[in-house]
């Protein structure tokens, strides 16, 4: 299904420079070479937004204190704008950037198994303070980048093949590095940590992964698959959680059914299993073919400010309909 005229020049109204560049690429078919993309991406790092959040960054390449880039800076801090800067398409071989993925290698993670933990403490106890969904998000980040041959971000691919979870009502392995934090090692896979990582091995290169990546993917997309994606695995009549039918951008730690939808149309998937997803996305269409922010929990919270709750939203629109060429392709 490509979208009607009206709603492509809508999102490619140059206003939105992030927006525009994600529908040239993804709905037009431009290439990173292309001079429309080229210039686009040039006009977004030197937006208002882009510009207000590197414009807060120290020379250090963090933002505010240096061991508060997670948890005490909740939504201004390092991780925060790393993961925000690469959902908007920055430019990975920006110096700034750079800097700041570099800060995060060295405070955040764990050298030994890859993964990225919540607290910058001694590198013998990161292992036991890592976090799935932050290791999915800040490896996926990294990606976007052009990090791919960066050993320490492969170690950080290597720690979702190896341990990512997809598993539901048992408990999981006691050699499991999470044990610290009960949301990531309870009962059930935390949907978020398995949404994060699936999404990093998604961006992994075809032609780089290795049989244990496309073994991780295929765990982890049959896990949601089993679910229909945002249902109850024993009684798929029944939403597993709300939160998950409402879609809003930018998410971080959270997720929602358009992001399952859209990391598994983007890994190839044609599957009788996500039309409940589909129609889903279908449902929440308007009348002028365009999608609403649904929430706006992290607006007012970060450095810069995205599109309010209740009116149509350009990246929501944008990812709905990225997920409608795809289907097609």
């Amino acid at each position: 299904m490509k979208p009607k005229q009206e709603v492509l020049d809508w999102l490619l109204e140059r206003e939105n420079p992030a927006v525009r560049l994600g529908a040239l690429q993804d709905l037009c078919g431009l290439g990173q070479d292309d001079p429309e993309v080229q210039e686009a991406r040039h006009a977004m790092m030197a937006g208002e937004q882009v510009t207000k959040i590197l414009s807060k960054q120290t020379p250090g390449g963090y933002w505010g204190k240096p061991e508060d880039f997670y948890i005490r800076s909740k939504y201004k801090g390092t991780v925060w704008n790393v993961i925000l800067l690469a959902e908007m398409g920055a430019d990975g071989s920006d110096e700034r950037i750079r800097k700041a993925c570099e800060f995060l290698l060295e405070w955040s993670q764990d050298a030994e198994s890859g993964g990225f933990a919540f607290y910058n403490s001694k590198r013998d106890a990161r292992r036991e303070q890592i976090g799935p969904c932050l290791t999915g998000n800040l490896v996926w980040s990294m990606l976007r980048f052009g990090m791919v041959d960066d050993p320490r971000v492969w170690k950080g691919v290597e720690w979702i093949a190896t341990w990512q979870r997809a598993d539901d009502g048992t408990k999981p392995p006691r050699e499991w590095p999470c044990a610290k934090y009960e949301a990531c090692w309870g009962r059930h896979t935390c949907m978020m940590g398995l949404v994060k990582g699936l999404k990093a091995l998604a961006e992994v290169p075809v032609e780089k992964r290795t049989p244990q990546i496309d073994a991780k993917i295929a765990e982890l997309a049959e896990f949601l698959l089993h679910h229909h994606l945002f249902k109850r695995s024993h009684d798929l009549d029944e939403v597993a959680k709300e939160s998950w039918t409402r879609f809003s951008f930018p998410r971080f730690w959270a997720t929602d059914t358009l992001e399952m939808l859209e990391i598994l149309t983007r890994l190839g998937y044609r599957d009788a299993r996500l039309q409940d997803a589909i129609d889903l996305v279908l449902s929440k269409q308007g009348p002028d073919e365009r999608w609403t922010q649904e929430d706006d929990y992290f607006n007012g919270r970060m450095l810069t400010r995205f599109e309010k709750k209740g009116e149509p939203s350009k990246w929501v629109t944008l990812e709905a309909l990225k997920i409608s060429v795809k289907s097609d392709s």
